[in-house]
């Protein structure tokens, strides 16, 4: 005879689960669940009690999921969903409003656009007020109280928010272009860059000589002149990424290494709710070079 006895699953245990699963780690997750590591681990706890099944096992230094524990994803994905829409549908009004994010140049194309689509998706009464600057008007429009969220750039001992990147900044010229072995240097970069202070510094110790010949309003626009073969731009290969028309200059250019730079995040005091749902969207985003191996958690 089929058994009549209800039982509910818990939405938080599972949302642990999922999330556990998705962002690759407890510590991760916890984050974003605003969860203590060991409240995370306790809910992965319980809801294996209450299935009765082994979800989580030991891999290496890790842990990952079982075979029953990914026949739950599937699962536990779906009824978070409904979960979140009836929600949100019943309560929208709770985040209602609108909430200003500070973005530097460079990070808007290969960052932004994929933050503003889940925040549209898991709010869609909320709006959004884009600033897109260098990081000095950005700091400064922060610290005004006009930006609730903010992503900067940063050298690693200068950042005081929540990083989320860091890489070194490096040498890039256009495919083919042997233009870095021309002195002074051409360098593309506009005269408010935060980088350039720290690449004239480096040059100047190394004994290179340097010029800026091209201006533009926009760093994309100085694009232009690097890809042409023309100058040297200095950035992070978080955000050249893959470009077709730029490469790293050799390593045996004889150009100086450069610093690490971060990329930060910051929550404005007393922001509204709908900064931290932003804020929290902005940190499940891969700012890691080489994505996350799914399923495999710390």
């Amino acid at each position: 005879m089929p058994c009549n006895t209800i039982r509910n699953l818990d939405i938080a245990t599972l949302r642990s689960c999922v999330t556990v699963a998705e962002l690759g780690g407890v510590t991760r997750a916890a984050e974003r669940l605003n969860l203590t590591q060991s409240a995370v681990s306790m809910q992965l706890k319980r809801l294996e009690a209450t299935l009765d099944q082994q979800l989580v096992e030991r891999a290496g230094r890790g842990v990952c999921l079982t075979r029953e524990g990914e026949q739950l994803l599937g699962y536990g994905r779906r009824i978070l969903t409904l979960n979140d829409e009836a929600w949100q549908r019943m309560t929208h009004h709770v985040f209602e409003g609108r909430v200003s994010f500070g973005v530097p140049e460079d990070l808007v194309d290969p960052f932004v656009s994929p933050v503003m689509r889940d925040f549209a998706a898991d709010f869609p009464r909320a709006r959004v007020s884009l600033t897109s600057s260098i990081t000095r008007k950005l700091v400064d429009q922060f610290n005004d109280g006009r930006l609730d969220v903010m992503l900067t750039t940063e050298p690693l001992d200068a950042g005081t928010g929540e990083c989320l990147y860091r890489g070194p900044l490096e040498w890039y010229v256009g495919r083919g272009s042997l233009i870095w072995k021309k002195r002074p240097l051409p360098l593309a970069a506009k005269a408010d860059c935060i980088f350039l202070p720290v690449i004239r510094a480096a040059l100047d110790s190394a004994g290179i000589t340097w010029e800026s010949p091209y201006e533009a309003n926009h760093w994309r626009d100085l694009d232009a002149f690097v890809s042409a073969g023309l100058a040297v731009e200095t950035n992070t290969a978080l955000v050249i990424g893959q470009s077709r028309d730029r490469i790293p200059v050799p390593a045996d250019s004889g150009l100086p290494p450069l610093p690490d730079f971060g990329v930060f995040l910051y929550v404005r005091d007393g922001a509204p709710d709908l900064a931290l749902q932003l804020a929290g969207i902005v940190r499940d985003r891969n700012f890691a070079l080489d994505p996350p191996k799914p399923r495999t958690v710390q």
